[in-house]
């Protein structure tokens, strides 16, 4: 039978570092294993690993619902827009010029 369980909920600061990330991940599934030890013992590889592919996508969720993520994902955004429009100038920049968009503004 398999034992009534309640996922740990993550906490911001869990997802500040891959290693923090694993701690997080590690803990969450050895603290289930202990719990499901009481009424079976030895576990098998096959249980643990599917606990962690559940507990490693339980993270991944709390992370994209994480205002942290949205951050840091605007960010990255950010950089390959402005790397792409870069480029787009470079591309078009006589064009632009002869237009009168100026090197730098005043």
């Amino acid at each position: 039978m398999e034992e009534e369980w309640t996922p740990k909920p993550y906490a911001n600061e869990e997802f500040l570092s891959f290693d923090r990330l694993k701690r997080a991940v590690t803990s969450r599934v050895l603290d289930r294993a202990e719990r499901r030890m009481i009424s079976e013992f030895p576990l098998s590889p096959d249980k643990v690993n599917q606990w962690t592919e559940e507990e490693w996508q339980r993270a991944k969720e709390a992370l994209r619902l994480s205002p942290g993520a949205r951050e840091a994902f605007r960010k990255y955004l950010e950089s390959l827009v402005n790397a792409k429009v870069d480029g787009l100038i470079k591309q078009d920049k006589a064009e632009l010029s002869s237009l009168g968009v100026a090197e730098k503004s005043l």
